[in-house]
């Protein structure tokens, strides 16, 4: 009787990956303050495999490990000179920017508006704000700390994933032929290419529109005659990894510093910028750099965001579009299919047809 039923749950094929499925979840949940690494080391992961198949549909004798080292090697060596020289520039700019804008508010009308407001602030309440500032000062110094390991493990990481591609694809492949257990690694494989075309295509997608959001944008502001271009395209960059209202995150600042800069004039400018740069992304990058139509109505995609902050905090940001993707190829309500699967599929219809003939 058990096997019978064990038997009928194996071959219960939409039970068995529900299943596996919480049980993915559940893994995931235990492992979260990994999270970061984990992401990191997936994002760079998807990159470096998509850029050692896109060399090497060029040049196709090119060694695989000769294509991740040399990626590497590039990699380390841009982190040492944006750690020599971009760093220091960076911090500058920063601080500079910062001060302009306090020295601005304080020599203007705004001044006068923050003296009145001092006088109904209490010494007290003041003390405990500088208190309070400080505990999240140490805690984002921290985070910060834990952010840059993760960033050095997940490369770590990766790079032995990726040198070793070849084996590490066979050595997964052998989990397949498990007698007792090989229902369970089909699924997790299921999941794993599901999540892979999904997650990796938006995500990559995200990270295109962001830097070509990025180049346009310090472009506006070189033309503006803005200050501190670096730190405000990094700023940019960041923001717009966030879908939708990433742009809209980034005027904050950028208005800030534009009426400091230039007045209401220059907001007025920064916020046509915004808006053309929004319109650019809606209508033509998205369309261009999603592989398929993925793109979810605004609403949808706020909602996704406030609940990606709140579970998942800064992360939830920049991933919960993906993982709703995810979920709804899952749930067949609205599929991605990556390049490779569209090649398939083109195939198949060829065959078909020739067998019709």
């Amino acid at each position: 009787m058990e096997a019978s039923l064990w038997n009928r749950f194996k071959n219960n094929i939409h039970l068995r990956r529900a299943t596996v499925l919480v049980m993915i979840i559940l893994a995931l949940y235990y492992v979260r303050t990994m999270m970061n690494t984990i992401l990191l080391t997936f994002i760079f992961t998807y990159l470096i495999v998509h850029l050692v198949r896109f060399v090497q549909g060029k040049f196709k004798h090119v060694s695989d490990k000769l294509i991740v080292a040399l990626t590497y090697l590039l990699i380390v060596v841009l982190l040492y000179f944006a750690l020599r020289y971009y760093l220091p520039v960076l911090v500058k700019q920063v601080t500079k920017m910062t001060k302009s804008v306090i020295n601005y508010y304080q020599t203007n009308d705004v001044g006068w508006l923050m003296t009145q407001l001092h006088k109904y602030v209490s010494e007290k309440t003041i003390s405990s704000q500088v208190k309070s500032s400080l505990t999240a000062l140490t805690a984002a110094l921290k985070g910060f700390g834990s952010v840059t390991m993760s960033f050095v493990m997940a490369l770590v990481l990766s790079f032995f994933y990726t040198i070793e591609l070849k084996e590490m694809q066979t050595f997964s492949q052998s989990f397949l032929k498990s007698d007792l257990f090989g229902w369970l690694f089909e699924d997790i494989a299921y999941f794993g290419r599901k999540f892979t075309n999904t997650f990796g295509v938006v995500l990559e997608a995200q990270f295109l529109i962001a830097i070509c959001n990025t180049a346009l944008t310090i472009v506006c502001l070189a033309i503006m005659k803005m200050p501190q271009i670096f730190a405000l395209g990094l700023m940019v960059f960041i923001c717009s990894l966030v879908p939708v209202a990433g742009v809209i995150i980034s005027l904050i600042p950028l208005s800030l510093v534009a009426y400091t800069v230039g007045g209401i004039q220059d907001v007025i400018y920064i916020l046509i910028m915004i808006a053309v740069l929004h319109t650019l992304e809606t209508y033509i990058l998205n369309p261009k750099f999603m592989s398929s139509k993925t793109e979810l109505p605004i609403f949808y995609t706020f909602v996704v965001l406030l609940f990606g902050e709140h579970f998942f905090g800064t992360w939830g940001l920049i991933v919960s579009v993906p993982i709703f993707t995810f979920f709804l190829d899952i749930l067949g309500v609205k599929s991605i299919n990556s390049k490779q699967e569209k090649l398939q599929e083109a195939r198949k219809r060829i065959e078909h047809k020739r067998l019709e003939k």
